[in-house]
């Protein structure tokens, strides 16, 4: 993972992350636990490492200023919730590079919640817990529900409303600007923002469907 570490440091730079060298640390060692499951759990189609930093890294790490913005004037603690989450992505990521968030990652699929908890382990991340769970159980009051490339923004919104706090967000990556599923969303459902993201070697449209509740 050595070879990741320039490409991932111009990345940074690029999206304007000034990161702790523990935190770039932990970047690569967890890029290097997905490796390592991937060959017996399959977490993610992707194999080839380089692919991973720019697929999966730094398609995560794009959305950290906008988290930050949006979180500008939240009171802390702040709670998250990343439905879906598969391999940690990009609740992991979170919760590396924003140490005062505290990360639920929930996945339908063991394995890959036991994954979660390995790497919370493995990196020392006290903010960062993997679920084994459907989303529709959850309950608890989450500031921040996020998703990356999940499901629909209607059946998103649908399956964790009951899960989202008074006054919190949803946070949905897309790909392109998702307009036909927008003009599909419930009516407790609006959205304020649909904010686009440039992702550093990605020759890709990417944005953030930011949601709140009509109500």
């Amino acid at each position: 993972m050595s070879l990741l570490q320039q490409p991932l440091r111009q990345g940074l730079a690029a999206l304007g992350l000034n990161l702790a060298e523990v935190q770039i640390g932990q970047l690569l060692a967890y890029l290097a636990l997905i490796e390592k499951w991937n060959r017996v759990y399959n977490l993610t189609a992707l194999r080839d490492p380089a692919e991973m930093l720019t697929h999966h890294l730094l398609d995560s790490l794009a959305l950290i200023a906008p988290l930050r913005r949006q979180l500008a004037r939240h009171t802390l603690p702040v709670r998250l919730l990343d439905v879906g989450s598969g391999a940690g992505l990009p609740g992991v990521v979170i919760a590396i590079v924003c140490p005062d968030i505290t990360v639920h990652c929930v996945d339908t699929v063991a394995k890959k919640a036991a994954f979660i908890r390995q790497v919370a382990m493995t990196l020392k991340l006290p903010n960062l817990r993997g679920m084994h769970a459907r989303v529709e159980s959850l309950t608890d009051g989450y500031d921040v529900i996020c998703s990356r490339a999940f499901a629909s923004l209607a059946d998103f919104a649908a399956w964790s409303a009951q899960a989202l706090a008074p006054g919190g967000v949803w946070l949905a990556m897309k790909g392109k600007d998702p307009t036909d599923e927008v003009a599909a969303l419930p009516g407790f459902v609006q959205v304020f923002h649909v904010e686009q993201l440039a992702v550093p070697g990605l020759d890709a449209q990417r944005c953030i469907v930011w949601m709140r509740s009509a109500g």
